[in-house]
């Protein structure tokens, strides 16, 4: 069986101004990063703006497994499938992080005969989006400890700086660190904390701003830390915007690549939805609205954090309305949930099945709340019996869900039929009533219980004393009315990665709350969720080489 990478390589790219073409773009609209990748220009996004909107699809999934569940997978090829079925559709995905392909959960590119390519670009330094993240971010960082150590002017308390470095990489050394030892003239010397890249504040601001001001005015929000009386000190009076914008003005523009079957798909962004809002850029989405008549995104993990966050937040703050959803789950997986080991997973097991499907289920009602249409799909395994398919589709049916399977992993855009026809029925045939789960009138602790309670399905929320100063006092400064963010583990519906299936009667516990005043909302940190994360035993970058001829193996 060929691997990923295999696959990747001996496919024949189209020029990517020949993707661009069938899309109705010209030379003169796209910035060329070599023959197969391409930025959208900010003249013709602004040109498009008056345009009608096509139909927004949504793929997300229930929560992540080792069976694995392949949501980017299905999302490209749904895309492809609609360009079987002869429609005008387009997909919009997160960039990849290099901490995860190097780590252990993989690359960003979907898989087998639904790709997005070239995905060795891809997966590593792509168009340099990241990169130009992590400089804007460490700027505002090098600024800010300058400020300290010239005099510090703004009075700013060290004990309070809340800013924090960033790194496009798994590095659990770099949780917690102390900076400014050595001479007077190296800094003050104080604790620090690096995040990835993906969980920046800096992320979600690009991929929640419309615009190059929109972007300037939240980066001027930023708050880096408080000052002695306890007021915030931010980017702005840092005098640190305009420098961190220059840094952007490229990343701002999302990047047009195309799958194996030369569907055009825009690449922008890649926050983390366990640990940021897990959506790709606002910019991106929004433009292929108008690009096309159907627009397939993907939002992080399970439905639980990145369907949440992508209702919650991202369409709140940006006026999205979603017209379907599509939910993902594997017959391994729900096996997986109802307590088969891995090893055991291609055996047929009805009773197993019907204990784990209730991680489906919840994630079925959760959906529902929204107002938005759901058709789920299973991502078929040569393993699945019809026994054990058929049980899944009149649970579905049951629940007032389109079923469809798909095979997109060994087949491609055929094999992706079935659910885009699927797809189009729900459209034709159900309207979405889109409506965020809570008012954004509400507290902050109501916000975060209602999310703990009914998306999670915790019994109750307990708040540690930190958490608690923390939610008074962001607001007494004012950003009550924000949307939350909730980092949590992605392996449950709880905050205990070990609670498989439906947990229930549990209490979800916030350890700390912080504001990202830039990005426009509040991030409570549940369980022992880390911004950083730490590799594995056996990294996969263990198994990654280049040959003489600069040909990447070992890249999935």
């Amino acid at each position: 069986m060929k691997t990923d990478i295999q696959i990747a390589q001996e496919a024949e790219l189209w020029p990517v101004k020949q993707v661009a073409e069938t899309i109705g773009l010209t030379e003169e609209d796209i910035e060329l990063y070599g023959k197969y990748k391409a930025k959208i220009s900010n003249e013709y996004l602004e040109k498009i703006k008056n345009k009608p909107d096509g139909k927004l699809i949504l793929v997300t999934a229930i929560n992540p497994t080792p069976a694995g569940e392949g949501k980017t997978t299905i999302s490209i090829g749904l895309g492809e499938a609609f360009g079987v079925l002869g429609k005008k559709a387009m997909l919009a995905l997160r960039e990849p992080s290099l901490g995860p392909c190097f780590g252990i959960k993989g690359g960003a590119a979907g898989g087998g005969y639904a790709q997005v390519v070239p995905m060795e670009d891809l997966n590593l330094h792509f168009t340099g989006d990241f990169h130009a993240i992590t400089s804007a971010n460490n700027l505002l960082a090098a600024l800010l400890d300058n400020h300290i150590q010239q005099g510090n002017e703004l009075r700013i308390d060290t004990r309070q700086v809340v800013w924090k470095r960033c790194l496009d990489m798994n590095d659990r050394v770099l949780r917690h660190i102390v900076v400014g030892l050595g001479n007077k003239t190296d800094g003050v010397v104080r604790e620090d904390q690096f995040v990835i890249t993906v969980a920046s504040e800096i992320m979600a601001i690009l991929c929640l701003a419309e615009d190059m001001e929109d972007l300037k005015e939240r980066l001027g929000r930023i708050i880096v830390a408080y000052d002695l009386d306890g007021n915030p000190v931010t980017a702005q009076m840092l005098g640190a915007v305009g420098s961190m914008a220059a840094l952007l003005k490229d990343a701002i523009k999302p990047n047009l690549i195309q799958t194996l079957e030369h569907t055009p798909a825009l690449v922008h962004g890649g926050p983390f939805a366990n640990i940021a809002h897990g959506c790709n850029s606002v910019r991106a989405t929004k433009a292929a609205l108008k690009m096309a008549d159907y627009v397939i995104t993907e939002a992080g993990f399970g439905a639980d954090l990145g369907a949440e966050k992508f209702f919650d937040i991202k369409s709140r703050l940006a006026g999205l309305k979603p017209d379907a959803v599509v939910l993902v789950a594997t017959v391994r997986a729900l096996k997986y949930n109802g307590g088969v080991k891995k090893e055991d997973l291609n055996t047929e097991n009805l009773e197993a099945l019907e204990a784990g499907i209730v991680n489906l289920e919840k994630h079925i009602e959760n959906l529902h709340k929204y107002g938005v249409p759901v058709v789920v799909t299973l991502n078929s395994f040569v393993s699945d019996t019809e026994k054990e398919i058929a049980f899944i589709r009149s649970f579905c049916e049951e629940r007032g869900c389109e079923f469809a399977l798909s095979a997109v992993w060994g087949e491609g855009g055929k094999g992706g039929v079935e659910l885009a026809e699927k797809v189009l029925q729900t459209l034709e045939e159900k309207k979405s009533n889109f409506t965020p789960l809570y008012e954004d009138s509400l507290s902050l602790k109501e916000k975060i219980e209602t999310v703990a309670k009914e998306i999670y399905g915790a019994a109750d929320v307990a708040y540690s004393s930190a958490a608690v100063k923390q939610l008074k006092k962001l607001e007494e400064l004012g950003f009550g009315s924000m949307p939350v963010c909730m980092a949590k583990t992605q392996y449950s519906l709880s905050d205990d990665p070990t609670l498989l299936g439906r947990p229930a009667g549990f209490t979800m516990n916030v350890r700390e709350v912080y504001v990202s005043a830039g990005a426009g909302f509040v991030v409570a940190l549940t369980g022992t969720v880390m911004t950083m994360p730490g590799l594995p035993k056996k990294p996969a970058a263990y198994n990654i080489d280049v040959d003489a001829d600069g040909r990447i193996t070992g890249l999935f």
